[in-house]
Formats: C-alpha cells, structure tokens, sequence
C-alpha cells in the first residue's frame, strides 16, 4: 500500500472517495475500510445496506452534483440514474488511484480512542479481524442505512404487508396491489410514481405539506434557477420568488390535493418530482392526509376516509447511527452533535465527518470541499480556531438553523450555496492561521 496509513476512512461513497482524494492531494497516506464489494456507496444497486432502486436517478441536477475534479460527461441527461452514478464514483477512484487505499468487504465494528490521542479502527473483513492505529479517523459512510419506523405508529393492526422503502428494489414488488405509500420525500414520491404504472391502486399519504417542484421549470432543471438566485440574494428572498415562481408554473400544492406546507420554500429538502403532479391530475395517484389508524386490510384516515390496502410502504426516513463510535463520543445523538463547520469534533481531536449533514441541494460538492478542509487541517495547512470559538461558532449555527428549520435534525442542516461558500472561507480562514503559527506545512 506504500506508507504507513495515518488516517482511516470509513466509507467508500461519494465522501469516502472525496476525502481519500483529498488526502492523496496533500500526501498524507490513509486506509479506507468499505463494508460492500465495490466502492460507490448507496448508489451501487444491490450491495448491502444500500437503498438504491431501479428507478432511482439523481434529484438534483448533474452541474449542481459534480465533483468540482471530476465533471459529469456533458452528453449525459441532466438528472442521471443510479448506474450511471456508480459507475461515475468508480471512474472517479479509477482516474485519482483511490483503489488501492481502499479495503473492500471490511466492516468497521469499533473506533477506538487510545490514551495517546491516537485511533485503533477495529474491522471484520473476509480474512478475519483487522486492526489499524491511526493518527486520525475521518467518518463517511453516510446516514441512509438504519430505516427509521413511523414516530408515532398509528393506532391499530393492519393485515397488509409492510415494508420500509429501504426494502423497496423495483415495480414488480408492487404489481397488482393496492398500495399505500406513505411519505412526502423525494424516495416516496418515486416509489408512488412507479406504483401508479404497476399497481391495482396508489394512494399516498402526507401528514405533513411539502413543497413538489418539477425537475425543469423555464427550460433549465429547476435548481440551477435556485442557485443563480443564491449568488445575489438572501435565502429568505430567494424563499419568496421562488414560491411565487412556482404558483404561477405548476400552482400550489393544494391544487393537487396535498396538504398544504406548513413551512416555507429553502426550510427543508425540497421534494423534485416531474411524474407525481401528472399522475395525481389524472387520478392515478389518491392523495390523502395522515393516518388516523389501521383495522384489517382497512385505512382510515384523518378525514374519515377509509380504504382498503394490501401493501403499506414506509417511506419515513432514517435514523442516523454510528454504531461503532463511543456513545460518549456522540453526545446526545449523532444527528444532534456539534461539528465545527459540520466536520471537526469539537472535543475529540482527530475525529472528523465527512457528509454527517443535511443539504438543501446536492452533497457531493459539500463532502468534496469537506473533504479538502479535512486534508489541510491533518497535513498542517490550516489550523483550527480556539475551542472556545468553534464553540461560538456552533451555537450560532445551531441558532440559525433552529430559526429556519424548527426541530426537523436542526444540527445537520445546512444551505448548499451559503455552506458551499463558507467551507471556502473557512479554508482560506485557517490557511491564515496556520502561517500566522508557522505550522503550515
């Protein structure tokens, strides 16, 4: 493998991928330990604990999604499948010599923080057990792989099968059915599509209002339209010609008989869909509101409407775990810790994240420029604040986003544009403070 690794990698997705290539840019050797047989994360169709679905494609547009190193092909469509993506973060390990750094079929079961301040990552792989001391630990392997149950279960005991959409491969699981979907996010929104072509029936259910944007809106994928308005306006502006936008091309939610959102536009992950507003306008798709609860093969919901189902699918998120990582080290929770810029643990030096956040667009330039924070920090190309400023500097992020986002994982969120450009800053910030020290490298 050539040098002795300093730094482990836990996961080889987009941000895995990113941080190693990050590291190999500043020359600090790392390991990386990835439970599937190939690299690429959630996006590889069938390995284990991934969530991809044959229908799945990005729901964020490819010039918004690309690695600022590694383009998409230009001739590609504007919103990519799942196999194209794959095979994209493969070639993006292939062209940067990521592959060798990496440790396939090895499952990370311990992080281990030693008396010296150094790491011991504990792995079971195909030979047996594995163990590696490190100088640091950079966490990447995603928080879409522990499916969350709904909170709280409806009253009641239903008959129909039940599945969360993390089971969910294909529309042949939904042939002849007669489906419940029950979710407002971008996965329930597909899975509901793909069943109004294959099943008998195809309700959905929305506790809650989101806000549906198709994938174009002008002739551009709509949102590129979002970040050129990010470059010149605040996001509560952009908030509001954005859903002025939208009721004049594709009109209000209520149009279509979904609830109506409660929050603003650019308050939580916008739900893209070009297929859901059609199939609802020509019935093939029932909305309906929360469920009120479950008796038999019968739903009832919470506006007295009751209907008959055989197969329920859960589409409601998930719980974000760390399991290998020392409770203590998490605080209250992995979706509640506080990072330093979302990266830098604030009392564990070494310990770092990578992608442990909620975008508002997509993730792969923000794990990428992440990642690039991380390589300068551990090669000694920028230096960290103070604790008692990282402090600061977390509460009053914590501040801002509860004030934007409510009690929805306020911890976690960010605003692509606004994060995107204060990663820079922040990168340019300690690049200063490491000279001022002499310890840059």
């Amino acid at each position: 493998m050539g040098a002795q690794p300093t730094v482990a990698v836990i996961g080889a997705g987009a941000a895995g991928l990113a941080t190693l290539k990050a590291l190999a840019d500043v020359g600090v050797p790392a390991v990386c330990f990835e439970t599937a047989e190939r690299v690429g994360g959630l996006w590889v169709y069938g390995a284990p604990g991934s969530p991809a679905y044959r229908t799945l494609h990005l729901n964020t547009s490819k010039s918004r999604t690309e690695f600022a190193d590694h383009p998409m092909p230009a001739h590609w469509p504007d919103y990519p499948d799942h196999t194209r993506i794959a095979g994209w973060l493969t070639d993006y390990a292939d062209r940067f010599g990521l592959h060798e750094a990496v440790r396939l079929r090895h499952t990370v079961s311990r992080v281990v923080r030693e008396p010296d301040g150094r790491w011991t990552v504990h792995a079971d792989g195909p030979d047996g057990p594995v163990d590696v001391t490190v100088d640091a630990v950079v966490v990447a392997n995603g928080h879409n792989r522990v499916p969350k149950p709904p909170t709280p279960e409806p009253p009641g005991t239903s008959t129909a099968e039940q599945m969360h959409s993390h089971a969910y491969r294909g529309p042949e699981q939904l042939a002849g059915r007669r489906v419940l979907v029950v979710g407002g996010g971008n996965s329930a929104m597909d899975i509901a599509v793909d069943a109004s072509y294959a099943a008998r029936r195809t309700l959905l259910s929305l506790r809650r209002g989101v806000w549906v944007v198709p994938k174009h809106l002008l002739g551009r994928p709509s949102d590129t339209l979002n970040g050129a308005l990010a470059r010149r306006l605040p996001w509560r502006l952009r908030q509001r010609i954005t859903q002025r936008m939208l009721a004049a091309t594709v009109g209000p939610p209520v149009r279509y008989g979904l609830p109506a959102p409660t929050h603003g536009f650019l308050q939580d992950h916008p739900t893209l869909s070009d297929g859901l507003l059609s199939r609802l306008t020509h019935g093939e798709i029932e909305p309906r509101p929360g469920i009120a609860g479950f008796d038999g093969d019968r739903v009832t919901f919470t506006d007295g409407r009751t209907d008959e189902i055989d197969l329920v699918i859960w589409c409601t998120g998930y719980r974000v775990e760390i399991p290998f990582l020392d409770p203590a080290l998490l605080g209250g929770g992995a979706d509640t810790l506080p990072l330093y810029r979302h990266v830098f643990h604030l009392d564990a030096p070494g310990l770092t994240f990578v992608g442990l956040m909620q975008s508002t667009g997509a993730a792969f330039p923000l794990v990428e420029a992440q990642a690039k924070l991380v390589a300068a920090q551990l090669s000694g190309r920028y230096a960290l604040p103070e604790p008692h400023r990282q402090r600061a500097a977390c509460r009053a992020e914590l501040r801002a986003a509860t004030a934007r986002w409510g009690q929805r994982r306020p911890a976690m969120r960010v605003d692509f544009d606004a994060y995107l450009v204060e990663l820079g800053r922040e990168l340019a910030a300690g690049t200063r403070r490491a000279r001022a020290t002499g310890a840059t490298a």
